[in-house]
């Protein structure tokens, strides 16, 4: 499989640089694998294209004010994209751009010129830089250095400075387990009224959490899709929610997944032994491509993804590359937003609208 045959034309104006508001106001498309477009729609025609006793499953990581900027001791600018936060809070492991690459025992001075922390550089783990802050007390450090200097981590393709209400609009409402240096953005699209209004209209709820690396940006530099590997993140499905989805199957309800980082959750927590969902705690690099058979999600909410993108790669083996390139084209004629702050897609496999008043 070629990583040519996902590629597709976009202009550059369709690239949102600004959300929308209110979030629900974002347009949705619905795709189905079987039927193609079914329905166009805003994103709050989702509480009549949902279904009572479906379960809608949500990722509740919280991106981090991941960004820093600051300068070499020996002069120079430094950028960081922190990755992780080790354990302990002192050390760090971050994407670093500079003109000419620090070496090992580097210093880098971060934060605002007039009080800089300083941070020495160990050397580098799969692409990465490991880095020390001086004088980190236990626990505070890296942390305390990202929440006081750092910048929402706007993806590359957003060319505009982060301002003061990035800081939660690039923020689920429902995030709440910091560890994420990319928003799980389909679940952008909800505020609370919707939430209640989903729960009104008889739609559960359950949660997972994946902590997007900035490995979600990476293009796939590899001709061939299956030779590309994907950068670990933290993943945590738990018991109630494996209760959760167990039970929405066994009432017939869907189990819709809510971005492309919950159905790598939960199809990574899928035991095929037990024909079951079983609880996880760890580490994914689970790649889903066509010809993976998902075994957890029945329906999913996603947004618009980068050409040749490995997300696009799990959105062609939900519901077909042909028809999923054909909603792209068609989402570019009709002037759709992509990307992060885009617009979103609802995704089926066999579904019909529940009435002819979804069709837009």
């Amino acid at each position: 499989m070629r990583t040519r045959d996902f590629h597709y034309e976009l202009p550059e104006e369709l690239i949102a640089q600004e959300p929308v508001e209110p979030r629900p106001a974002s347009r949705l498309l619905w795709l189905d694998a079987e039927g193609g477009i079914l329905a166009e729609g805003r994103f709050a025609d989702l509480a009549r294209w949902l279904r009572p006793g479906d379960l809608l499953v949500l990722n509740d990581t919280r991106v981090i004010p991941a960004r820093l900027r600051g300068r070499k001791a020996s002069g120079g600018r430094v950028e960081l994209l922190v990755e992780r936060v080790l354990p302990g809070g002192a050390e760090l492991l971050a994407h670093l751009r500079a003109s000419r690459p620090p070496r090992p025992g580097a210093r880098l001075l971060l934060g605002p010129e007039e009080a800089p922390a300083a941070a020495e550089v160990l050397g580098r783990e799969e692409g990465l830089y490991r880095l020390r802050l001086e004088g980190a007390g236990e626990g505070a450090g890296a942390w305390e250095l990202l929440q006081r200097h750092g910048e929402p981590p706007l993806p590359p393709y957003i060319r505009r400075r982060p301002g003061p209400a990035d800081r939660e609009r690039y923020q689920t409402v429902f995030a709440r387990r910091p560890g994420a240096v990319a928003a799980p953005t389909a679940g952008l699209h909800f505020d609370r009224a919707l939430l209640a209004e989903l729960e009104r209209r008889g739609v559960e709820r359950a949660w997972v959490t994946l902590h997007v690396g900035a490995g979600t940006f990476q293009p796939v530099r590899a001709e061939r899709v299956e030779e590309h590997r994907l950068h670990p993140e933290a993943v945590e499905v738990g018991e109630a929610t494996c209760r959760r989805v167990a039970a929405a199957r066994a009432r017939g309800g869907r189990v819709v997944a809510v971005g492309t980082t919950v159905v790598r959750a939960l199809e990574s927590a899928w035991d095929e032994a037990a024909g079951a969902l079983r609880p996880l705690r760890g580490e994914t690099r689970l790649f889903i491509y066509p010809g993976h058979r998902f075994r957890a999600v029945d329906a999913m909410v996603t947004n618009f993804h980068l050409p040749g993108s490995t997300l696009l790669m799990l959105v062609c083996a939900f519901a077909g590359r042909e028809r999923v390139l054909a909603a792209y084209r068609h989402a570019v004629a009709r002037r759709y937003r992509f990307f992060s702050y885009g617009d979103a897609m609802f995704l089926t496999r066999g579904e019909a609208p529940p009435a002819a008043e979804g069709w837009r």
